[in-house]
Formats: structure tokens, C-alpha cells, sequence
């Protein structure tokens, strides 16, 4: 508890206002993370693997954005680092604890983007929710991983339309949004999310599953493999919840010029 409460009280002054309020959950988190180290390993190698195998197809590494950075463990950033001139981390909060490891390795060549990219304020605002367009600005860019976000984004905005007495249909609209802004991206994208879980006690007896994409058909995955996010003990001594994971890979959109060409060609 010493160490979750000295990262908590160390992530505020370098978090802005805005996002203050999801420190304690990021730090819960990472607390959780260290708990279930080796019941998470597996689902960490396959998330390293996908990345690395979308990384070694690439003729140029310029710019790799990671989208959910989080605590860091979905995605091999040492390694990123040696391999790009550039590496940025997306996300709402980056922990102090995190902040520190990035200084300890010198990884000099890492920025962090503290960002909200659920898309839920423009809904809210009555827009069309475009939350990864900003990234249509960033220079050389080469990859995008989307790093167990997307169904974080379908989480956060459920309870968030809650409570604002929202219709639930905003959920499934984010996150399509996101694989969208995705698919519209000049760089190549490896995708990594849960797609649902299943609740599931000592005997293997399925008690409860969700889907947690609310309908929506992610890419074609590459993989699948099984995540136990709250291995038995961790909250109950007879259950555990599994999630479901997939890797995905998308190619860059087609330029403007390249889909006029193509266009003209097919009235030809």
C-alpha cells in the first residue's frame, strides 16, 4: 500500500486536472499488474510478438505512436525505441512510476501525450466523434499500435453516458469511431484488444460472458489467446475472469491521389 500511495500522490503534479481523476484506477491497476505477473505473462509475449511482427515488415521507422500506453507492459518499448527515430505514448495518465522507468532506461527518443481518445466529449457536443485524427498530423509515421484501448473506450464510455442519462447506443458508436480512425490512418496499424470475457469457476463452468466491442466486428485477427485479467484468488477464491484477445493488422489508407487514380481507372 506504501508504494500504490507514493505513486498516486507522485502522478498528480504531473497529470493535468482534467485527467486527475483516473490516477487512482491507473495505479490500482498497476498494483494489480505486479500481483498477477505471471498469470499476465503470456498475453504480455503475445502482445510484444504481434508488435514485433508488424515492426519487422516495415521499409521505414520513422514514427511509431502507441495508443494506451498505460503501464507500458502491452508493448516492447525498449525495444521500439532502438528500432525508431520516434516513439510517442498516448494516453490519459502516464504514472509517475512509468515516468521513471522511461528516465532510468534513457530512452531519450520516447514522448509522452497525455490525450482523451475516446471521442466522447465531441458526442456530447453533438459531433461527429473523429478521435484519432489528430494523429493525420503527425510527421513520418510509420506504425500505430493501438494497445488494449478500444475496449477500455467502450468501458469508460459506458459508465460516462450513465451518467450523463445517455442513450448506451454512444458506446458501440465510439467504438467504431476508433477502428475507423484507424483504418483512415497513412501508416500501418497493429491492433490489440480484448474483444469480450468470460466469468468462469475452478471447475471450468462458464458463468457469465460479454461482449465487450457491443456488436462491433473488429479486423481480421492474426491471433487470439486468452487473458486471465483476475486469475482465481485475485478477487474470488472460486472464480476468475478470462478475457479474449486478438491481434489484428491493418494496412495504410490509400492517398487521396491514389484513390482518384484508382476511381478514374475504374470509369476507364
Amino acid at each position: 500500500m506504501i508504494l500504490e500511495a507514493l505513486n498516486y500522490l507522485a502522478s498528480l503534479p504531473v497529470t493535468a486536472s482534467m485527467h486527475r481523476g483516473f490516477v487512482r484506477g491507473s495505479v490500482n491497476l498497476w498494483s494489480r499488474a505486479r500481483r498477477c505477473a505471471s498469470d499476465w505473462a503470456e498475453h504480455e509475449r503475445h502482445c510484444h510478438d504481434a508488435v514485433r511482427a508488424e515492426v519487422a515488415g516495415l521499409r521505414q521507422r520513422r514514427t511509431v505512436v502507441v495508443l494506451g500506453s498505460g503501464l507500458l507492459r502491452d508493448v516492447p518499448v525498449e525495444e521500439l525505441s532502438r528500432q525508431f527515430d520516434t516513439v510517442v505514448l498516448v494516453d490519459l495518465v502516464h504514472l509517475a512510476s512509468v515516468r521513471l522507468w522511461l528516465k532510468a532506461k534513457g530512452l531519450k527518443n520516447v514522448r509522452l501525450i497525455e490525450r482523451d481518445i475516446s471521442g466522447f466529449d465531441a458526442v456530447v457536443a453533438g459531433k461527429e466523434p473523429e478521435p484519432l485524427a489528430f494523429l493525420r498530423q503527425v510527421p513520418y509515421l510509420d506504425l500505430v499500435v493501438s494497445a488494449n484501448v478500444l475496449s477500455q473506450i467502450g468501458i469508460g464510455a459506458g459508465r460516462k453516458s450513465e451518467a450523463a442519462g445517455l442513450p448506451q447506443a454512444v458506446v458501440p458508436r465510439l467504438i467504431a469511431a476508433h477502428l475507423e480512425g484507424l483504418s483512415a490512418l497513412p501508416a500501418y496499424v497493429c491492433l490489440l484488444t480484448d474483444i469480450g470475457f468470460r466469468v468462469v469457476d475452478r471447475t471450468g463452468k462458464l458463468h457469465q460472458e460479454v461482449d465487450l466491442l457491443h456488436g462491433i466486428a473488429p479486423p481480421a485477427e492474426t491471433a487470439r489467446w486468452s487473458w486471465p485479467v483476475i486469475p482465481t484468488g485475485e478477487a474470488s477464491r472460486d472464480y476468475q475472469v478470462v478475457h479474449t484477445v486478438i491481434a489484428s493488422r491493418m494496412q495504410p489508407a490509400p492517398k487521396a491521389a491514389d484513390r482518384a487514380d484508382a476511381k478514374h481507372g475504374d470509369r476507364a
